[in-house]
């Protein structure tokens, strides 16, 4: 990462900042009053040691000073648990915005960008780099301001009892900051590539957990099981260097703290010796050394804290590469209005020059001009890859277009999207059942379905078997495990039926099943399609037939649409299309497993 980038990453960072100004603020201030009171106790203590070491006074005209440095040892305590909490509380602020606005930027961008990369990408990104966030804005920033303030309100004090020992605090002290910024010289990049390989072994792992069936059954676990151990090594060395870095940071800062204060020491040590004579505004005294060496140490201590929270704007600025470019990278949304659905039973769809779009604005489908009556069974056909699946979505309002798409008159982009999605029905080529119990999976789209409405869909979708055998307790783990597809198939059928909808659409719906389940759901079908508008995106010859139109794509373009009988008797592409082996009926067995 060059500098310009990392200063770009700085700047984006502080100017977040402001979203928790008033915590920060409030830290900064405690921490202020803190260096105050912390000088107080240096002047009671080096007041009560003069005096009964030199003066030779009495106990009993100190008990003032040592109440007083009681209270100022208390109050100390307290504000800097104040400023600790403050800056707790701010950077958990900035970092509840920073999850906020990615979850906002998903949910806008939709379930298609979402795919494009893999679950653990996305949750390191959500997780573990916005909590590596929080040490910036709640330690390296406030100290950030608190290393220039409480160094200049000791100096303030310390110049005036002896302006020998302030020149050396004030000469020394930019050694530190100086040698922090060559300690740290490529932390950032290190930073970086932890989190890049952080965020591979979270992918890797994941994905390779989620496929250990089919490791297993093509041995390659042990293949598999190598390459994360590779990853995992490759993490631990780029930990280690970033270690590496944190730890020479602050043993170099320890080092030229010490030797600043050992300056103080000498020069306090020789003036005592008589062997130097200036600096002091009269006779050097025991209070004017012990307040200065008592002081010497916390005049270092927020340059040194500074120092050891370096790593920690390292590690935000690694953090924040990626972050940074998904939250401030500009890409089409799915638009969504106000428009209420009218009359919802009776839905029409009109495209006219409609272009699906992918989120970086290049046209994936189109353009595309048809029309789609109320109640009409449309089936969608064409070779993989011809844009079927991207009609469906971009009427599932999950992708943005451009032309023309109404639904009974208005826009889609106009719809009140939740609303317009209660009316839809969607049942997909390989459907998600969430974890949790099939009860609740069932009851996900109508949670108010009567037990008699939920035994009839179970029955209608031939899963009534699965229910004897599992229960409706059963719980489905992740990627539905335990489910063969076809029973997955056929519960998230059963769902679709309970939504009461209106307006229907299937991705192949039967390309799981066998031949005696899916003649099960056609007659389940059937009537549906007849009672409500619906598009099919199929293989079937069977299917085709008893569709009312059909649109037929090729290359993400419309070429032809008519029914069965038009399109077979006028279309050598449609014709070709039927003689092809996969649009014959399925014959996949019930045994196979996803």
């Amino acid at each position: 990462m060059d500098k310009s980038r990392q200063q770009i990453l700085t700047k984006w960072l502080r100017q977040h900042r402001s979203l928790a100004k008033p915590w920060s603020s409030l830290c900064v201030v405690a921490g202020a009053l803190s260096t105050l009171l912390l000088i107080a106790q240096a002047w009671l203590l080096a007041t009560i040691l003069h005096g009964l070491i030199i003066a030779q006074d009495a106990r009993d005209i100190y008990v003032w000073h040592f109440a007083g440095l009681i209270f100022v040892a208390l109050l100390r305590a307290l504000l800097n648990w104040a400023k600790e909490q403050f800056a707790f509380i701010g950077a958990t602020k900035i970092r509840m915005h920073f999850r906020q606005q990615v979850m906002k930027q998903l949910q806008a961008r939709g379930p298609l960008y979402i795919q494009q990369k893999t679950i653990g990408s996305w949750s390191s990104l959500l997780i573990e780099q916005i909590e590596h966030l929080h040490d910036f804005y709640a330690r390296f920033l406030p100290q950030s301001m608190l290393s220039g303030i409480q160094p200049f309100l000791i100096l303030l004090f310390v110049f005036p009892v002896n302006w020998a020992c302030g020149l050396i605090l004030l000469v020394t002290a930019p050694l530190i900051p100086a040698f922090m910024i060559l300690t740290g010289m490529g932390a950032a990049d290190a930073n970086r590539r932890n989190f890049q390989a952080l965020s591979r072994l979270s992918a890797h792992f994941l994905d390779r957990l989620q496929g250990l069936i089919t490791l297993r059954l093509f041995y390659r676990t042990e293949a598999e099981g190598e390459k994360i151990v590779q990853a995992s090594e490759d993490f631990r060395s780029r930990t280690m260097e970033v270690l590496r870095m944190a730890f020479l940071s602050s043993a170099v800062l320890e080092f030229f703290a010490s030797v600043s204060i050992a300056l103080v020491a000498v020069y306090f040590g020789f003036s005592y010796l008589d062997h130097l004579n200036f600096g002091d505004y009269g006779q050097l005294t025991l209070f004017s050394g012990l307040f200065v060496l008592l002081l010497a140490p916390d005049f270092y201590l927020p340059l040194r804290e500074l120092g050891a929270h370096y790593h920690a704007k390292a590690q935000a600025i690694g953090a924040a590469d990626s972050l940074q470019v998904f939250l401030d990278t500009k890409v089409i949304t799915v638009s969504s209005g106000t428009q209420l659905l009218a009359t919802p039973t009776d839905i029409t769809i009109e495209a006219d020059n409609c272009c699906v779009l992918a989120h970086d604005g290049n046209v994936l489908v189109g353009p595309l001009s048809f029309a789609i009556k109320s109640k009409q069974f449309v089936a969608i056909v064409g070779k993989t890859g011809s844009g079927k699946s991207s009609l469906i979505n971009v009427l599932l309002g999950f992708s943005p277009y451009s032309g023309s798409l109404k639904i009974n008159g208005h826009e889609l982009s106009s719809l009140d999207l939740n609303n317009y999605r209660q009316y839809v029905g969607w049942l997909a080529q390989n459907p998600r059942l969430l974890p949790g119990s099939l009860r609740t999976n069932l009851l996900l789209g109508n949670h108010d379905a009567s037990e008699e409405l939920l035994v009839s869909a179970i029955e209608q979708a031939g899963a009534s078997d699965i229910i004897q055998e599992k229960g409706w307790d059963y719980t489905i783990s992740e990627q539905s495990a335990g489910l063969s597809v076809g029973q997955a198939q056929r519960l998230a059928l059963a769902r679709t039926l309970l939504k009461p909808c209106h307006l229907l659409l299937l991705d192949e719906p039967t390309a799981s099943l066998d031949r005696i389940n899916e003649e099960k759901i056609l007659q389940t079908l059937t009537p549906l399609w007849r009672s409500r508008t619906t598009l099919l995106v199929t293989h079937r010859v069977n299917q085709l037939q008893q569709a009312d139109h059909i649109l037929l794509l090729q290359h993400g373009q419309l070429i032809a649409e008519g029914s069965y009988t038009e399109l077979h008797s006028t279309n050598e592409t449609f014709r070709a299309l039927l003689a092809r082996p996969d649009m014959t009926v399925s014959e996949v067995t019930e045994n196979e497993y996803a």
